[in-house]
């Protein structure tokens, strides 16, 4: 696939600038709707196909699952090689995929499980109860967030001064106490996923060097979604020689809230240098009035590094705004639109209703309950977050490895099987009192440290 046009024929101007442009530091400033994803992905098939890079050389980096495989299945056409060859996922993937590789120089045993953060949450809330620590002064949700970002920001309890304060020393407890209990059941939660790869490839300099040799170009997407360790941990890998693509909209970063950090993107051509900046502010997505809304409102931010989006389509119907005075009032005109576009031919199937939180879907259902219209609600659970899916994982965590106390908290007792509450207190007792798992502690109380009735239920589950 060594034919120029094939690449860059279904591209504009801009898109083809990014696409062709010599190996090197790129920053692709790409606004709403300008294809940044179509530029990402015939960016890695000009690397390889005009430019010569082998596929292993690749590493590219997306934000969810869905994109990286959207981005396999569109790469293979173009390529006329399975995309396997590279190393395409998100973040956490990739962190994923390299400690299983080395899980040896990652101090991990090599069957080591991962944990969500429902599970994380169980594990910091038996942290608590070992230290003695009420639970309404020092919130699970709270620890568990402390000990999340400092993860993110890469640090670790050693790595906290210990300021004097009562409270901050007491979280860092928390954090260390919560740090030994994971690690001897084998738990990698999702920070320490990139926290873990970030350490060591950091702290193992032949292992760093075949992989700075390995991926010469490292391409990411929605950059202005890095977080500090994300952002570090490219940093590494690159070191002096590694080629680095980014593509993302400084004006499209909404998640500080966890961790993200959009000066990340405004200074990368600090730290990689010669960096070469490319803006894709041609939409295919909106109308032109729509646009010039937008275009106007985030012109007024402060911390941007600037574009204009535009397009070459009409400039549409004007855009409509009603103030309403509640949140009544508010379903109540939605409804009525409704009715409005029904009575004039419109198909149902063609309207769509857009909240912000789902708090907000309660009136709006009464008012179309009301309205007798019908309607479906999308979102949601995901498959495996689901508790009955995740109660199967656990059991099948707990055949891998009899340490995972997270996964026997959650299914000794279910589905219900009569271990209460107070013989689960008695078998954590136990094991903190032995230094045990949950599991070696439920099998020495199940024979004679546990009532008869408790004793046989417990034997049942093991």
């Amino acid at each position: 696939m060594d034919d120029v046009s094939t690449i860059l024929e279904p591209l504009n101007e801009a898109q083809r600038e990014a696409v062709g442009a010599p190996p090197g530091h790129m920053r692709v400033l790409a606004g709403a709707g300008s294809g940044k994803t179509r530029v990402l992905i015939h960016r890695i098939a000009w690397l390889i196909g005009v430019e010569g890079v082998a596929p292993q050389s690749i590493l590219a980096v997306t934000f969810t699952n869905k994109a990286a495989g959207e981005m396999r299945a569109r790469l293979e056409p173009m390529l006329r090689v399975p995309a396997r060859a590279m190393w395409v996922g998100t973040f956490h993937g990739i962190a994923h995929r390299l400690l299983r590789l080395h899980y040896k120089e990652a101090k991990l045993p090599q069957a080591f499980q991962i944990i969500d953060a429902d599970d994380q949450y169980r594990l910091v809330r038996r942290t608590l109860k070992n230290l003695e620590m009420d639970e309404q002064r020092w919130p699970p949700r709270q620890m568990q967030g402390f000990i999340n970002s400092c993860k993110e920001a890469a640090e670790r309890p050693r790595d906290l001064a210990d300021t004097g304060d009562y409270a901050r020393s007491q979280m860092i407890r928390v954090y260390q106490a919560y740090e030994n209990a994971r690690e001897a059941a084998g738990l990698v939660d999702f920070p320490e996923l990139l926290l873990r790869a970030f350490e060591t490839c950091r702290d193992n300099a032949d292992l760093l060097a075949h992989y700075r040799r390995r991926f010469s170009h490292i391409l990411v997407d929605e950059f202005q979604d890095t977080n500090a360790l994300q952002y570090a941990w490219i940093r590494l890998l690159a070191g002096t020689n590694g080629k680095v693509f980014i593509v993302g909209d400084d004006d499209q970063s909404i998640y500080s809230w966890r961790g993200a950090r959009v000066d990340n993107i405004l200074r990368f051509e600090e730290d990689f240098k010669d960096t070469a900046t490319v803006r894709l502010e041609q939409n295919y997505r909106s109308t032109g009035t729509i646009l010039g809304a937008a275009n106007g409102l985030i012109g007024h931010n402060l911390s941007r590094l600037g574009k204009e989006l535009w397009t070459a389509g009409s400039d549409g119907e004007p855009i409509d705004v009603y103030a309403a005075f509640n949140e009544y009032d508010e379903a109540q005109h939605v409804v009525t639109r409704i009715q409005n576009w029904i009575a004039e031919g419109g198909k149902r199937s063609d309207i769509a209703i857009l909240y912000r939180s789902n708090a907000q879907s309660r009136v709006l259902e009464e008012r179309l309950i009301a309205a007798e219209i019908s309607y479906r609600i999308y979102g949601g659970q995901k498959f495996f977050e689901r508790a009955e899916i995740k109660d199967a994982l656990a059991y099948m965590r707990l055949l891998q490895s009899r340490a995972d106390d997270a996964a026997f908290e959650r299914i000794v007792n279910t589905p219900t099987r009569g271990i209460g509450a107070t013989t689960v207190d008695k078998i954590r007792s136990h094991a903190r009192a032995g230094a045990m798992s949950l599991w070696q502690a439920a099998f020495d109380l199940a024979e004679n440290g546990l009532p008869a009735r408790a004793g046989k239920m417990v034997m049942a589950f093991i």
